[in-house]
């Protein structure tokens, strides 16, 4: 069953510009691509066979760990759940901190195995860095002294719209933003261009850096 897995996989997913890792049902590395490589600097040879957990190590943005066994994504796929798109932080084999940003597939499982699992993942450190160098740089500039008073974002902005720019402060793209909210791509540029106008910004980054540096605070009764 390996040596196919390994066979088919490589046809498959070798060319990809994501990375692509397969996790056994107990957890083990079964496959790993190019692109995981060189996002990561662990080769295949280093890695297959070993337990992901031991890995990828990974934590959310809150310093809570994501991996472990039992493998709580295995578990919530193994009773039916559908697993988004989430964030995890790990390292690089010479210890840079990387952020990445992780799909799962579950595989139809073999005489009640957990299921083997195939992981897609792209490094999305750069994004995330340059929201905070961003977010610096309007500090510097005095972003907030242009003689607006600070408002909460859900003053100005719709539910949906809301939504919207909380993918894009993870750095979703419109494609992850339309699958996550299940609309259209073309309703989600719509979405971000009433965003633009209503932040009077002209771009995602600076609406992030917005988004980011106005406290969202939901509306008192009776204020």
């Amino acid at each position: 069953m390996t040596v196919n897995w390994r066979a088919d996989l490589a046809t498959l997913f070798e060319n990809t510009a994501d990375g692509v890792w397969v996790s056994g049902p107990e957890g083990e590395i079964l496959f790993w691509n190019g692109a995981a490589e060189s996002i990561l600097e662990h080769s295949a040879s280093q890695v297959v066979g070993r337990p992901c957990r031991d890995i990828f190590c990974g934590r959310d943005g809150s310093g809570n760990r994501l991996c472990g066994w039992p493998c709580p994504i295995k578990t919530q796929l193994n009773e039916g759940d559908t697993v988004q798109h989430f964030d995890m932080l790990t390292r690089t084999k010479t210890g840079e901190p990387v952020w990445l940003d992780v799909s799962c597939l579950s595989l139809p499982p073999r005489k009640g195995r957990v299921s083997t699992v195939v992981h897609f993942f792209r490094d999305t450190t750069v994004t995330r860095q340059i929201g905070v160098l961003v977010r610096q740089q309007l500090a510097k500039t005095g972003f907030a002294a242009s003689g607006e008073p600070p408002a909460t974002l859900t003053d100005k902005l719709t539910e949906r719209e809301l939504q919207v720019i909380d993918l894009m402060q993870i750095g979703a793209t419109t494609a992850n933003i339309a699958e996550r909210l299940s609309i259209s791509r073309a309703t989600v540029r719509n979405h971000i261009q009433n965003i633009f106008g209503k932040l009077k910004v002209r771009s995602r980054l600076e609406a992030v850096a917005y988004a980011n540096r106005f406290t969202r605070q939901e509306p008192t009764n009776g204020a």
